[in-house]
């Protein structure tokens, strides 16, 4: 369990002072909040681009919370999730509920087989997976693209990091971009306009699996 002896204080580039859950192995423990500066600046009239990591629940219920959102406003989301294969999840479910604004698409090997038990059928998925957003991203033009658990695909090697920002170059003029799941590598920290880390600071010891909560 987590303890509030790993909360600590850091400035950020507007001065104002914000909380941050510090844990052992996060990605911003030797990550300069005050002096980073982005890879790229992003192009006029470009959409923004939101980073969720950390090994804290919620990061992909935060790209759904914008998805939902989005089509609230009658504009079109695509949801690429990498290394996902469940078809029962209430945001894969909701698919047909929610046509036309609404899209969704799993790329990922049917069964939990770990993350160092990975190889060349998962990276192809991952790869097919890439693949798809942009050309989606391309020829759709969505207001909002969500690449779930990317991070996670990019830290298990299934993708290469050149390959992602080359991606986010050819984003569109008004399309925003949600990047999700643990381990976000350094560069796609730098590239994000917005980033954010998602710790777990307390649950219970039988983590619960609530139909329309978990899934």
């Amino acid at each position: 369990m987590r303890t509030l002896q790993q909360f600590s204080i850091v400035r950020l580039h507007n001065s104002t002072l914000r909380y941050f859950i510090k844990e052992r192995h996060s990605p911003f423990k030797n990550f300069n909040t005050q002096t980073h500066k982005t890879i790229k600046k992003r192009k006029p009239n470009m959409g923004y681009i939101y980073l969720y990591t950390g090994t804290g629940g919620g990061k992909t219920t935060n790209a759904l919370g914008l998805a939902l959102r989005t089509v609230g406003h009658k504009r079109n989301v695509i949801i690429i999730q990498f290394m996902k294969w469940w078809k029962t999840t209430g945001e894969y479910k909701i698919r047909k509920t929610l046509e036309p604004y609404y899209e969704i698409y799993l790329f990922g090997r049917k069964g939990w087989h770990g993350l160092n038990n990975l190889g060349k059928q998962d990276r192809e998925l991952a790869q097919k997976a890439l693949n798809f957003a942009r050309q989606a991203m391309i020829s759709k033009k969505p207001h909002l693209l969500v690449l779930d658990e990317i991070n996670l695909a990019l830290h298990t090697k299934l993708l290469n990091i050149n390959d992602v920002l080359a991606l986010l170059d050819l984003v569109p003029k008004r399309t925003h971009v949600v990047l999700t799941g643990r381990y976000a590598p350094k560069e796609l920290i730098q590239r994000a306009d917005f980033v954010n880390e998602i710790v777990a600071v307390k649950a219970p010891q039988q983590i619960p699996t609530t139909k329309g909560i978990q899934y």
